[in-house]
């Protein structure tokens, strides 16, 4: 099948492409016989993970093989403002390391075998449950729904946890600096005040008590 330009394809196919529709030419000894289109449903979540991105602040990009009006049309629905389309793997990851070389810090969503370059270029690679091995291999993050909230749900979870480590750092540190100075005895010169062994053994079980119990409020976020 050879086809010189887009301008020589029926109206129905451009109409097809503005309806989002990935295109499958048929051809019988060379002459088109038929055009399928091919369009994947867009779930209900995603313009919502997409919208609580751009309110994040987060720059959202569209990268993608597809057709470039098939792309503008599933980026007005999803109310995406960048979009690069007609790409190929290799392309993928070049405008990784691209926008890498801007100075940011890039996360990858993607599912198929053509996204495993950018997603292992990616300083973050997402790989959907629902997709291919290659994909999931390539990315340390899999959200095994397949789900875009899930990627706000491990963005808000990482930012809890990291800062369940800072605050379990301070106990720990501030129960050994207070604790270990006392039981060496290093008020007793001045106050004549030493810690008993059985309560500083008590004290080192109470911060590690402590961290645990700071730890379980995660299981709030998690869930």
């Amino acid at each position: 099948l050879h086809i010189e330009g887009k301008d020589l394809l029926p109206e129905q196919v451009t109409e097809m492409q503005i309806q989002g529709q990935t295109l499958l030419f048929v051809a019988i000894d060379r002459k088109l016989a038929g055009i399928l289109g091919v369009a994947d449903p867009i779930k209900p979540s995603t313009q919502e993970a997409i919208q609580h991105f751009k309110k994040a602040g987060i720059r959202v990009v569209m990268l993608t093989g597809d057709n470039q009006r098939t792309a503008d049309a599933v980026a007005k629905k999803l109310g995406l403002d960048e979009v690069i389309a007609e790409v190929l793997p290799t392309q993928k990851r070049e405008v990784i390391q691209r926008l890498q070389a801007e100075g940011r810090k890039v996360a990858m969503a993607g599912d198929g075998i053509n996204d495993a370059p950018a997603l292992a270029q990616a300083d973050v690679g997402i790989a959907m449950g629902t997709g291919t091995d290659v994909a999931i291999e390539s990315s340390p993050i899999t959200l095994v729904k397949g789900d875009l909230l899930g990627i706000i749900r491990a963005r808000l979870l990482s930012r809890v946890l990291l800062r369940n480590i800072k605050q379990n750092l301070v106990f720990a540190f501030l129960y050994n600096i207070l604790g270990i100075p006392i039981a060496a005895g290093v008020l007793y010169p001045a106050w004549g005040l030493l810690l008993n062994p059985m309560i500083a053994s008590a004290v080192m079980s109470l911060s590690s008590v402590s961290v645990i119990v700071n730890a379980l409020r995660l299981r709030k976020t998690a869930s």
